[in-house]
């Protein structure tokens, strides 16, 4: 990759190319749970907090109606940092001159001004609309206004809240060498690679613990052993499709189905019946955030326990790893030759955290050198550039859904199972349709539902 297209890629500022097409689309800009005070206490007295997104910065709070509010960090008088902002329930107020604004960013009071002053009904601070999805809350960063897209019916945003959970996590590096892990098939036999495998029983929550489905065959066995995946990449409506074949013998191939949600998202099998939705968000250009929906379709997830299992290797109330670049990620080289491929644990957050961090805030992309693993990383960035030029060109980029289109969009199909080697198209759509028909949130219909995104398997106008 030449060095002006990394940078076109990787630049996310308000008047950077990247950064104006990744406005046309929602944006994760904080967990619920962040303004949860059994989390953070003191969200019990003052539910505001700042926020930095895209490389801008605002203040996010919720007032005592249950609205919330994104404005503009800096104060519309005289620049003063909102963060700081008094919470008065119906509003927040500067503490510099008393101003005050309300969720929709109206000024309610300008007090140091004469009493017959207008000057408050002349001012408005820049608010950006929140939409509050499966535990996060989204930001829409458009042109003032504008009309954001509708959200898509995929399963994170249509299961119920008890199927569902939010986390996130902060990484040091470009939200685009984040992303780039989730579209790499091959990289989870090695870099997530264990020597022993563990008892299922105590796989629940946990990625790549699992079995395969309609298998005992642990996932951990099956990356071990075969780490030549046959991988095909296919043009959906919503981004693309990878299939990862691992041939186990004459009879048997494990099917792996991910999908990558256009632009900053990938939806993956954490097991036979959790998925996982997951955004990686600049901060800025050189940090990122990933958020994650889990997607259960049996029974109601375990939120707590979710929630403590990684809680263990993430602080509150920023969600900052306890390893990284200054303790090494944890490496320990005795446990690399005995135990894990990497020496750096055994949660795979800490790995892939490694594996992107270690390249340097950015990475230099014009130094590496792909290989045949990594078609799902060429056909992205073709298709990111690509929309980069339809947005410089005045156009509308993939994935700006209208209501209509975003209803059509459901699933995607993820699918972690063993199926027969001559029919493994066929069984993976099967073991898809039957775990959505199976789940208690679905809507019923008369027949057995499409498996959710073959209809969507189309090339986009911009793919």
């Amino acid at each position: 990759m030449k060095a002006e297209q990394n940078a076109l890629m990787t630049q996310v500022g308000p008047q950077t190319p990247a950064g104006q097409l990744l406005r046309h689309y929602w944006q994760p800009a904080a967990l619920v749970d962040e303004f949860n005070p059994a989390l953070d206490p003191r969200m019990a007295q003052r539910p505001l907090k700042a926020v930095r997104l895209l490389g801008q910065d605002f203040v996010l709070f919720r007032d005592e109606d249950g609205r919330w509010g994104l404005l503009d960090r800096d104060c519309p008088h005289r620049g003063a940092d909102l963060a700081f902002a008094r919470h008065e329930g119906d509003g927040i107020r500067c503490p510099f001159h008393g101003w005050k604004f309300d969720a929709e960013g109206r000024c309610l009071e300008t007090p140091a001004e004469p009493e017959n002053s207008t000057l408050c009904q002349r001012v408005r601070q820049r608010r950006y609309p929140v939409a509050e999805r499966s535990g996060i809350l989204f930001a829409w960063l458009g042109p003032q206004g504008s009309e954001p897209p509708a959200f898509p019916a995929f399963d994170c945003f249509t299961a119920p809240a008890s199927h569902t959970f939010a986390f996130k996590g902060w990484l040091d590096c470009n939200w685009l060498q984040a992303l780039e892990v989730g579209i790499d098939p091959a990289h989870a036999s090695y870099l997530h690679r264990y020597f022993q495998d563990e008892s299922l029983d105590t796989s629940y929550g946990k990625q790549f613990r699992g079995a395969s489905a309609g298998s005992q065959w642990p996932m951990t066995k099956v990356l071990r052993e075969f780490g030549r995946p046959d991988i095909h990449i296919h043009p959906t409506d919503y981004g693309m499709r990878l299939v990862a074949l691992r041939h186990l013998d004459e009879d048997h191939t494990h099917v792996r189905v991910t999908n990558q949600i256009f632009p900053q998202a990938f939806v993956i099998p954490l097991s036979a019946d959790i998925t996982i939705t997951q955004w990686h968000v600049p901060v800025d250009d050189t940090h990122c955030y990933w958020y994650t929906i889990f997607t259960g379709f049996r029974e109601p997830l375990n939120k707590e326990q979710m929630r403590q299992q990684r809680l263990a290797l993430y602080t509150l109330p920023d969600y900052k790893p306890r390893v990284g670049r200054h303790n090494d990620w944890g490496f320990n080289p005795d446990e690399q030759r005995t135990e894990t491929y990497t020496g750096m644990g055994q949660d795979i957050n800490v790995h892939d955290q490694w594996a992107v961090e270690s390249p340097g805030p950015i990475q230099d992309r014009t130094r590496e050198h792909l290989g045949t693993s990594d078609k799902g990383i060429m056909a992205f960035r073709r298709q990111f550039l690509k929309a980069i030029e339809t947005v410089q060109q005045g156009g509308m980029p993939p994935m700006f859904l209208s209501a209509e289109a975003a209803g059509a969009l459901q699933g995607p199909a993820t699918v972690d199972s063993i199926a027969p080697a001559d029919g493994w198209e066929a069984h993976w759509a099967k073991v898809d349709a039957e775990r959505r028909q199976g789940a208690p949130w679905q809507p019923r219909g008369d027949g057995a539902p499409e498996a959710p995104g073959l209809r969507n398997d189309t090339a986009h106008s911009a793919a």
